[in-house]
């Protein structure tokens, strides 16, 4: 192996945006992430539709039965 070409491998806090941190070892420092497996809706069971132009309600009203 070559010396002098690796980066350093140090402690690092992963921090999520709904207050998960996790300690782990990195190249990058303080690394923050939008969602992890504290609230990702796989791992929780909760699932949010984010529907801020109507979408499933068209949809919805597209394709019911009439």
């Amino acid at each position: 192996m070559k010396k002098d070409i690796h980066p350093d491998y140090k402690k690092t806090t992963i921090k999520c945006v709904c207050g998960n941190e996790i300690e782990t070892a990195s190249v990058e420092e303080n690394l923050t992430v939008e969602i992890c497996n504290a609230c990702h809706p796989f791992y929780t069971g909760n699932q949010k539709i984010l529907d801020s132009e109507g979408r499933v309600e068209r949809f919805k009203k597209r394709y019911e039965k009439k």
